[in-house]
């Protein structure tokens, strides 16, 4: 799988918002360094990031992005659904001509299986959150006794 600049800019930009505390907020210049991307086109992804409801910015002095809800409850599929949206119905990955309607597609094993790991890869998104992430909270149970 492989996210376009946006996704990953968003992604970056979230975790950081998730690490900062509660009042906090990032700018684009602290993201932008951070992680070596390119200002203006991160701050394209975090207006668009503001405009899905996901998190506010304040202008001026002192100002930034924080996210608008808790970052427990907000999954890496709620930030990779803004820029990735789901491959369209019938529509083949291993198909020459994109667009073009396949003779095969109700029998093709390999729509079936790449749709099969589309649908993990999402439910994987969908099962973890920004805190897991930035590891405010334990993705795994520790199964081990003391």
């Amino acid at each position: 799988m492989n996210f376009n600049k946006s996704t990953r800019y968003a992604l970056y930009a979230a975790l950081e918002m998730a690490q900062v505390e509660e009042q906090g907020q990032v700018t684009v210049a602290q993201v932008a360094q951070r992680y070596r991307i390119p200002e203006t086109a991160l701050a394209k992804v975090l207006q668009r990031l503001v405009r899905s409801g996901l998190a506010a910015g304040t202008r001026g002095v002192g100002g930034g992005y924080r996210l608008v809800k808790d970052p427990s409850r907000i999954t890496v599929l709620d930030v990779v659904s803004i820029f990735e949206p789901p491959r369209p119905l019938r529509q083949c990955l291993v198909q020459d001509q994109p667009g073009k309607p396949c003779a095969d597609f109700s029998s093709c094993r390999l729509r079936k299986l790449f749709d099969e790991v589309d649908e993990t890869a999402r439910s994987t998104f969908a099962s973890v959150t920004l805190d897991t992430l930035v590891g405010k909270r334990s993705a795994v149970p520790n199964l081990r006794a003391s």
